[in-house]
């Protein structure tokens, strides 16, 4: 099993706005390597996919050498670049040349958080997301709902770029709403070049009272939609403990996917994430 999407920081180095606010303070201390290991060895994952969280090229360079030094554990890195810069081709050069830079597999900018809704079809950061396809990277889509539609139109218009959609735009759980995040995804998933991941899903149900009924509709939808040629699992460790523990996403996920053939599980829990990050199998990492 791969783990296509977690995270790891140190509030003790580095400051992380996103954990600043009163409900994430059951999240808010140090999580590292050593914590990943403990959590994927007893869930029985094999390899990672470690996730930026803050805007800093610096994490992105701490991240690799974490990667490096995993023992095989971290196979890939999502990475931090400032795509709205002049110089998108040399920052990536700097992360391969980084220790571990091997691992580099993506890029991510934070869209879910800028008040311009349409902030990623702007020309400087389209100029930034080419360099990231003449690169040969991935880049993750971390958006909601309101801004799929531009999403949408920036994956089409970039038909070389393999485009991972983050916790399948957050959909809204807690409130029991499908529309209109049901016919966004529909028609995002048409794009050949967006594969979904299914993570992030506890944290966008009730905290406290999910259950997987609450949540298979959705992750349903994911499947119907991307087909598991597309989907790959990612637990959002560790934001998924404010909802679940890292034994509890991995075997809600197993359960949301009861339905599929075993071959088709083992495209969401391996096969998607590996070819479509380039992962080099556990073992030889």
């Amino acid at each position: 099993m791969i783990d296509a999407h977690h995270h790891l920081w140190d509030t003790t180095a580095r400051d992380y706005p996103f954990l600043a606010a009163d409900a994430m303070a059951p999240v808010r201390k140090p999580y590292a390597l050593d914590d990943l290991r403990r959590e994927t060895s007893a869930a029985g994952v094999a390899a990672t996919v470690l996730v930026q969280t803050i805007p800093d090229i610096e994490e992105s360079v701490e991240f690799l050498r974490i990667a490096a030094g995993s023992g095989g554990l971290i196979a890939g890195v999502v990475g931090w670049v400032d795509l709205t810069a002049d110089d998108v081709a040399a920052q990536i050069a700097k992360l391969r040349n980084s220790p571990g830079g091997d691992r580099l597999v993506s890029v991510r900018a934070l869209v879910q958080g800028e008040p311009d809704q349409a902030w990623i079809a702007r020309p400087d950061v389209r100029r930034g997301l080419r360099a990231v396809a003449q690169a040969g990277l991935v880049y993750d889509l971390l958006v909601l709902v309101p801004q799929l539609p531009v999403a949408r139109v920036v994956a089409r218009e970039m038909p070389d770029l393999r485009f991972v959609l983050d916790h399948a735009a957050k959909p809204y759980i807690a409130a029991g709403e499908m529309e209109p995040w049901d016919s966004e995804i529909r028609e995002l998933a048409k794009l050949p070049n967006v594969t979904c991941k299914l993570s992030g899903l506890v944290t966008e149900a009730s905290w406290t009272s999910w259950d997987t009924p609450q949540i298979a509709p959705y992750a349903a939808h994911v499947l119907e939609c991307f087909g598991a040629d597309r989907v790959m699992f990612g637990s959002d460790w560790p934001v998924c403990e404010l909802a679940a523990s890292y034994a509890e996403v991995v075997a809600l996920a197993r359960e949301l996917t009861s339905g599929l053939s075993d071959a088709e599980r083992a495209r969401v829990f391996e096969g998607v994430a590996q070819e479509c990050y380039g992962l080099r199998p556990a073992a030889s990492a």
